[in-house]
């Protein structure tokens, strides 16, 4: 589902100033698949340009985060994920064994999701939905009676 977003257009348009350093951010971001804590944010950056400090990797995201660009995400794991603003909504859930996390969309869910507000007497204006699960096991070993 992850639709590449150019980091580095949004950071000219709204007017910050991007440093060769930032600049490999931005590709590294708007590289990534994932949704990569600033360790693996890090290690990506400093492939590309070695001199890239975990200091301006965690400012970076900071100054990206406070310009609507970023999403910070807490997945459980006790580490801050980081991921493109994205243009149109979705979900998340999130394996709880490998970590891995799973973007969808789901229009029954959304629809529910207006109904309970309107129930409650709000017009829905947002929201996050993070599910935690653990996969199936598609063959289960036979239950002993």
């Amino acid at each position: 589902m992850h639709q590449p977003i150019d980091i580095e257009a949004l950071c000219a348009e709204r007017g910050l100033r991007i440093t060769e350093q930032r600049r490999v951010i931005a590709r590294v971001l708007s590289d990534s698949s994932d949704h990569p804590d600033v360790e693996k944010l890090h290690q990506r950056a400093v492939a590309i340009d070695a001199g890239i400090s975990i200091a301006t990797v965690y400012r970076t995201v900071r100054l990206f985060e406070e310009a609507g660009i970023l999403d910070r995400h807490d997945f459980g794991d006790g580490r801050s994920r980081y991921e493109a603003a994205p243009e149109a909504h979705h979900d998340h859930m999130i394996d709880v064994e490998s970590g891995k996390v799973i973007e969808f969309v789901d229009p029954e869910l959304e629809a529910l999701q207006r109904q309970v507000s309107e129930r409650l007497g709000f017009r829905l204006v947002d929201h996050r939905m993070e599910l935690y699960g653990v996969k199936l096991d598609r063959n289960p070993a036979p239950r002993e009676e």
